[in-house]
């Protein structure tokens, strides 16, 4: 009886000939997934608050322009000195500022940003402004996009072959969900590189510094999951068990 005890618990060996518990794939399976899910809420939180600093310059320039009467010159003057206060960061080009003077304009309820709007990479809502002017036909592909997860490509070639109107103009009731880890959409949030500048993880930061800071935080998360996580630790620890991108800060087990 003891020997069948042992065999459905211990069943693969790992690479040192340690048995392993029946249970290691089902568990090492949960733990990718609660990571992944872990990375894309990040991506999303940076992602909403980098989309919400934008509409908030781009308020701010538009009612100054109305109220106070500043000229279109004001936005080349202040990218001159955002740039200079913030080198590492692309996004307070003359061009992008205008953007988001649009993007203000267009998106006037700051609610409906927050839920819905900065759920999607400021690419996507670039993309938007420039082929959809109808304020309904924007939300509806903005809400399809979040839904389906899609990535820019795929959103413009939606727009473009003017799916809107091929599937009705009512507005569905979409779920608001997070997009699957898996989708192009949750890709791109995670590379995105609007939101690498805005973390300013710009030259200075060593690469090995910022791969050891992301492997301790998976060590320790590991560690406090319960008395199974032994099993992971010495792996974790190892660089060949957890492979980090710089260029993506997107790590697999």
């Amino acid at each position: 009886m003891l020997s069948k005890r042992k065999k459905t618990a211990q069943t693969l060996d790992d690479s040192k000939g340690n048995p392993l518990p029946a249970v290691y794939d089902s568990f090492l399976q949960d733990l990718k997934d609660r990571i992944r899910a872990a990375q894309l809420r990040a991506a999303l939180s940076v992602n909403r608050e980098l989309v919400l600093l934008y509409w908030s310059v781009g308020r701010d320039i538009l009612t100054r322009q109305e109220n106070e009467g500043w000229g279109a010159k004001i936005i080349d003057r202040l990218s001159d000195d955002l740039t200079k206060a913030f080198p590492e960061m692309r996004g307070f080009r003359a061009r992008n500022l205008k953007y988001m003077r649009a993007f203000a304009e267009a998106y006037p309820d700051k609610e409906f940003v927050q839920q819905v709007v900065a759920q999607l990479p400021w690419g996507h809502q670039v993309r938007i402004l420039d082929s959809v002017k109808d304020s309904k036909q924007r939300e509806w592909y903005i809400r399809q996009a979040v839904q389906s997860g899609w990535s820019r490509s795929v959103l413009v070639h939606q727009i473009e072959s003017k799916l809107f109107d091929r599937q009705g103009h009512a507005l569905t009731n979409f779920d608001r969900t997070l997009p699957a880890p898996q989708s192009d959409l949750a890709q791109q949030l995670i590379k995105d590189p609007y939101n690498f500048d805005f973390l300013t993880l710009g030259p200075d930061l060593l690469e090995r510094d910022l791969e050891r800071s992301l492997i301790q935080h998976v060590r320790d998360l590991i560690l406090k999951l319960g008395r199974a996580s032994h099993l992971l630790e010495a792996s974790i620890t190892s660089k060949s068990a957890v492979r980090i991108s710089f260029s993506t800060c997107f790590f697999t087990i």
